[in-house]
């Protein structure tokens, strides 16, 4: 029997959405699209879409998430999938949502696709979503915060070269809690993941401050291992 289902077809009852963390300036932000069309249109929500026939659900989340904010060549873990009955108003629509920690200063935003705009937004200021796209983020949030006992996940969201006050600036925005300096730098140094580039900061206003890197081998190790780290 002839197949009449045309490969770029979407799947109307299947969906992507993206949930995007991006850090900078000591802050946790989360990337949203503006829709520019559609019944939502006007509306913020996770960058997402339609799922075709002929692609895997891996391939939707990397076709979407570039074509709405023009960011690709990341890593996207698949976080959950979403398929209460009424999380779509007009019809039955489960989503497969997928999860990425990136640097912002090593992508350009550029709307695209549906979006009429794409933006960074504090962890703490989103505004109200579309649909269950709130709650999916809440659900993305949580892993970030279990994630990152259990992972170095600076190695995505911290420039190449940082200092460590940096360092920590990023764990106390993802637990919501202020640390203290000594504590936390005598556990890093328990766990060897930071090499000193023998350099400090240029240009800053303050009395400059070393810079460290990841030692890729002691990350992967690490990651392997299934870390703990303890406040």
């Amino acid at each position: 029997m002839e197949n009449l289902i045309q490969p770029g077809s979407i799947i109307e009852a299947l969906s992507i959405d993206c949930v995007i963390f991006g850090f900078k300036d000591g802050k946790l932000d989360i990337l949203l699209v503006k829709h520019g069309e559609g019944i939502s249109e006007g509306k913020w929500a996770l960058p997402g879409g339609w799922i075709t026939y002929g692609e895997s659900v891996d391939d939707a989340a990397k076709r979407l998430l570039k074509s709405l904010t023009g960011i690709s060549d990341i890593y996207l873990e698949q976080l959950k999938a979403f398929g209460d009955p009424h999380r779509f108003p007009v019809k039955r629509v489960v989503t497969v949502a997928y999860y990425a920690l990136v640097n912002e200063e090593n992508y350009a935003l550029i709307p695209g696709f549906t979006a009429s705009d794409v933006q960074w937004f504090n962890i703490h200021d989103v505004p109200p979503l579309i649909y269950d796209h709130n709650q999916i983020l809440d659900y993305g949030f949580k892993r970030l915060k279990h994630t990152v006992r259990h992972e170095p996940v600076g190695f995505n969201l911290l420039p190449e070269k940082f200092t460590l006050l940096q360092l920590q600036e990023l764990y106390e925005a993802i637990l919501e809690t202020k640390m203290d300096k000594s504590n936390f730098r005598r556990k890093l140094g328990k766990m060897k993941l930071l090499i000193n580039c023998k350099e400090k900061q240029k240009d800053v206003s303050h009395r400059a401050a070393a810079l460290y890197k990841f030692d890729k081998r002691m990350y992967v190790t690490l990651r392997k291992s299934g870390m703990v780290f303890e406040l």
